[in-house]
């Protein structure tokens, strides 16, 4: 099946081809098309967004099947819909975010780790029915993230 979209945004980051800082560091805009302007009517309202982008500069590449994860072959190998990596057979980036500032069609967040002039595809409200109190993470995140719960 053949999916079509059409961004609704693009990313503005001084970020081009690596983002080498923790992500919750990254403050970045978000330009969404004039036309939609309306469509952000209330969203300043929320503190936190979801943000589901196009990773356009890996669009088209070789996908490994398995993967170690972050790159990282003292991580076991897992298949890599187990682990967060960017290589997917549909290069869909998400982002939970902090909305920092609206002003007109610009949004100004915090924590997006995409490239500069990645495509957006929607936005969402980040809600308390998206959060989990009770999360399960192999060991080896636990182990590469550094922390004893997940």
């Amino acid at each position: 099946m053949t999916i079509s979209m059409r961004s609704i945004a693009t990313v503005r980051s001084r970020f081009t081809n690596e983002v080498r800082v923790s992500r919750r560091d990254i403050v970045a805009e978000i330009v969404v098309r004039e036309d939609l302007t309306t469509a952000l009517t209330g969203l300043e309202e929320w503190s936190h967004l979801i943000v589901l982008f196009w990773m356009d500069q890996i669009a088209g590449k070789p996908v490994p099947l398995t993967t170690h994860p972050r790159h990282r072959t003292d991580l076991p190998e897992v298949g890599l819909f187990s682990a967060r990596g960017p290589e997917r057979p549909n290069p869909i980036g998400l982002a939970v975010v902090e909305l920092l500032k609206r002003d007109k069609n610009i949004l100004t967040v915090k924590a997006l780790d995409a490239y500069d002039g990645t495509p957006v595809l929607d936005i969402k409200p980040y809600d308390a029915f998206d959060a989990v109190t009770e999360l399960r993470a192999p060991q080896w995140w636990m182990t590469a993230t550094g922390r004893s719960t997940p």
